[in-house]
C-alpha cells in the first residue's frame, strides 16, 4: 500500500547536472512506489521552479526535491510562509548535497531514493534571515568570498573540488571586518573574517564538527573566526573533544542562541545554503520544528548493509 496519497517529484533541467537522465531513471521507479498519485514536473528556470512549489504545496502530502543544496534552499523560501507545508524528501542531485549529508542520507542515488521513501519524518528547525530563510548554514565573510570565487567552468568540470579550490584562493585574500553580535542578549563586538551561522553541519562536503549540534535542538551554532591559520583548523578539530574549553580559543568563538542580530561596520554580503543574498545588518532567529524531512531509518539501512554484505560472501 503507498505511504502518501498525493506527492510531487520535482527537478529543475538547468541546474548544471550532465547526470539528470541516469539520476532521474534511478530514483523515480523506487519513489513512485511510496506515493499513490504522483506528478512529475521538470522545470526550466529558477522562478519556474519556485512557482511550481508555491502552486503544489497545498494540494499535496509529500514533496520530492532532485537537487542540491541551493535547490532546497530556494523551495523551503517558498513554503515557509505557507501554512500548509507538505514533507519533504532531498535526493541529492547536486555538487555538495551538504543538508542531505546532515539527514543522513546516502549519496549513491538509488540508496538515496530507497533510504528516503522508507525513512523516518522528522521535525526540522529552520533559521529567518530578516526575510528569507535557511535551512543549514547563514555567513558572512571568507564563506560569501568563496561562494563568489567559485569558476563555474572549474565547478562543471571538478565538481566539489571547485569549493575546495576557491577556498585556499580566498583564505589568502580574506580581509577582516568590525562587526556588533548580540547573542541572546550576549553582546560581543570583535573582528573577524568570518561569521558563521549553523543549523545544519555541513559545509562543502565537510562536518564541523559541532559538540552535540543537530538540526532539531531549537538553536543555531554561531561560529565567529578571527583569522584563517593553523590554530584556527587545530581549534575546530578540538570541538568534539569533551576536554576542549571554547572559552580559551584564540582565533574561534563559539556560542549557541535563538535570537541572533549582526551588524557590520562596512555591510557584508550573505551566504545562505551557498547562495549569496541580502546583506547586513540581519536580525536572525530559529524557526522551531518549522520543516517535516524524510530522513533514513538507520537500523534498516545497516540491516540492508549487512544483507548485502552476507550476500556477497555467500
Amino acid at each position: 500500500m503507498p505511504r502518501y496519497e498525493r506527492g510531487l517529484f520535482l527537478y529543475n533541467a538547468n541546474a548544471g547536472n550532465d547526470e539528470l537522465e541516469q539520476n532521474l531513471s534511478l530514483t523515480l521507479p523506487i519513489i513512485s512506489q511510496g506515493v499513490k498519485e504522483l506528478s512529475v514536473v521538470q522545470t526550466e528556470s529558477l522562478e519556474e521552479f519556485k512557482k511550481t512549489c508555491c502552486e503544489y504545496a497545498p494540494e499535496i502530502d509529500v514533496l520530492f526535491i532532485l537537487g542540491g543544496d541551493g535547490t532546497i534552499h530556494e523551495c523551503i523560501n517558498c513554503l515557509a510562509t505557507e501554512d500548509h507545508r507538505p514533507v519533504l524528501g532531498i535526493l541529492p542531485g547536486g555538487t555538495c548535497n551538504d543538508f542531505s549529508r546532515v539527514l543522513g542520507t546516502p549519496q549513491d542515488m538509488q540508496q538515496a531514493a530507497r533510504a528516503v521513501i522508507n525513512g523516518e519524518e522528522v521535525k526540522v528547525d529552520a533559521g529567518r534571515s530578516n526575510d528569507d530563510y535557511f535551512i543549514n548554514f547563514w555567513g558572512i565573510g571568507l564563506i560569501t568570498e568563496t561562494s563568489n570565487n567559485i569558476d563555474e567552468d572549474q565547478k562543471d568540470r571538478f565538481g566539489v573540488l571547485s569549493y575546495f579550490i576557491s577556498a585556499f584562493k580566498t583564505m589568502n585574500q580574506a580581509d577582516p571586518f568590525h562587526f556588533t553580535a548580540k547573542v541572546d542578549g550576549e553582546v560581543i563586538k570583535e573582528e573577524a573574517v568570518m561569521i558563521l551561522i549553523m543549523n545544519g553541519r555541513f559545509v562543502g562536503t565537510r562536518e564541523v564538527p559541532l559538540p552535540g549540534s543537530t538540526p532539531q535542538d531549537k538553536y543555531l551554532d554561531v561560529l565567529i573566526v578571527k583569522n584563517s591559520n593553523l590554530t584556527l583548523f587545530r581549534e575546530l578539530l578540538s570541538m568534539n573533544n569533551p576536554s576542549a574549553d571554547p572559552d580559551r580559543f584564540q582565533e574561534l568563538t563559539y556560542l549557541r542562541g535563538k535570537e541572533i542580530f549582526i551588524d557590520v561596520e562596512v555591510p557584508q554580503k550573505i551566504d545562505m545554503d551557498g547562495e549569496v543574498k541580502g546583506e547586513t545588518p540581519t536580525h536572525i532567529d530559529v524557526l522551531e520544528e518549522h520543516f517535516t524531512f524524510l530522513a533514513p531509518d538507520l537500523e534498516m539501512m545497516r540491516n540492508v548493509e549487512q544483507g548485502r554484505a552476507q550476500a556477497e560472501l555467500s
